[in-house]
């Protein structure tokens, strides 16, 4: 048997739990692929949520191959497997050594990485041999419990990452990381579902706010309370108490259903067609594009979604002004562009901002592969969202002043 990569440093920090969000988080790569594929979960144990996960985000033509954490036996990790029944038992198998596995999709570090940098990366590099073409290495680290793991990490994010997200509700906190060594295909994005995104929190089965909106919220109650303690006797402490609520439901992000149809081009976001127009744009390539530009006011989602399947193959920002974003002199307002590679052509996403909006969130880094509907940023307060699709490749199907559903509408068909 042999000890999981991921390095610890008992008596520095201990061991650090994963928990059952964090642990969904880690197979989320696993669970949104739909083709049959391999998974290898390094460091698994019984008693393991990470493991849980996994089992759970197995389908028919999936296999799973596990290396048994430091502190579990080959036999106790297979007795659990086939304690889990046989449609488990014939998909998972159970390994002595990591030497024993196959290249697979998805490799799985079960164990969060709290050790030093140098062991960090000595087990990063010993993980990647086993990851096939295309392949995702997904790890956990704990900001602030390590030796310098996490700052190894988050260097590796920056050269591979497709990826990455802070599960503030874990004991402790903890940051995953999806790392690409090879590039993917971009027909895979087909593929794929929708990722699980811990950036958002759960209020009912089909709506969740935004960790934008949790931590907006959280600043005014928190000077709410200050301007209480200051000045008791006074109701200003009233003004930033009630606004917490609207503000929070600004981030709203609910649950959509995405158009199964393969040749339809969904909306990037809620909210009102200002305009659909044919253009040239140098910055895209040559040839004639069509755009759809929503305009989304203060009441409507800000959520952004991937209006098809594609692959980020790059990302810049425009720099401009503030003009109000239903004026047609917003276009150029201060933009962020999400360039996608499809199946069908390149795609081009672009958050503007508008007179109120001045921030806009992106979390599609760079050789991301994203499904249709998928969530990848949003923009606050107010904006314009304009999807460019190949003129001769699309069809709109929508026209201004026409209201759209992000994720929901069909805007286009692909020719």
């Amino acid at each position: 048997m042999t000890q999981s990569p991921a390095v610890r440093t008992p008596g520095r920090s201990g061991p650090v739990r994963i928990g059952e969000r964090a642990a969904r988080t880690l197979v989320a790569e696993l669970a949104r692929i739909n083709d049959p594929k391999a998974a290898l979960l390094v460091g698994a144990a019984p008693e393991s949520a990470v493991l849980a996960a996994a089992i759970e985000a197995l389908l028919p033509g999936d296999t799973l191959t596990l290396v048994p954490a430091g502190t579990a036996s080959s036999a106790g990790l297979r007795e659990h497997v086939t304690a889990q029944g046989r449609w488990v038992a014939e998909r998972v198998r159970v390994v002595d050594t990591l030497a024993e596995a196959e290249p697979a999709a998805v490799v799985v570090a079960g164990e969060a990485f709290v050790g030093t940098a140098d062991e960090a990366r000595t087990s990063i590099e010993s993980l990647t041999k086993y990851l096939a073409d295309g392949g995702v290495l997904s790890v956990a680290t704990a900001p602030g419990r390590t030796a310098g793991a996490a700052a190894e990490l988050d260097r590796q994010s920056a050269l591979y990452g497709v990826g990455n997200d802070l599960v503030l509700r874990n004991n402790p906190p903890v940051r995953v990381h999806r790392l690409r060594f090879t590039p993917a295909d971009v027909a895979a994005a087909d593929r794929l579902a929708p990722a699980y995104r811990p950036s958002s929190v759960p209020l009912t089965r089909t709506m969740h706010i935004d960790s934008n909106g949790v931590a907006a919220a959280g600043i005014t109650l928190g000077l709410a309370a200050l301007a209480r303690l200051a000045r008791p006797k006074s109701k200003l402490w009233l003004l930033p108490a009630l606004a917490a609520a609207p503000v929070a439901a600004f981030f709203r992000d609910p649950e959509r259903d995405v158009p199964e149809d393969p040749s339809a081009v969904v909306a990037s976001a809620d909210g009102q067609v200002l305009s659909v127009q044919r253009l040239h744009d140098e910055r895209f390539g040559d040839g004639e594009w069509l755009r759809i530009a929503v305009f989304l006011s203060v009441l409507d989602v800000h959520v952004n979604r991937s209006p098809v399947a594609g692959k980020v193959v790059d990302y810049f920002v425009a720099d401009g002004g503030f003009v109000n974003a239903m004026k047609p002199d917003a276009e150029h307002n201060v933009a962020a562009y999400t360039v996608l590679d499809t199946t069908r052509g390149t795609v081009v996403v672009a958050q503007r901002t508008g007179l109120i909006a001045r921030r806009i969130v992106q979390r599609a880094p760079v050789g991301t592969l994203l499904a249709r509907g998928e969530r990848f940023g949003l923009i606050r307060f107010g904006s314009r969202t304009d999807v460019y699709l190949p003129a001769e490749a699309a069809e709109p199907l929508v026209g201004p002043g026409d209201k759209v559903v992000g994720g929901s509408t069909i805007i286009a068909r692909w020719r």
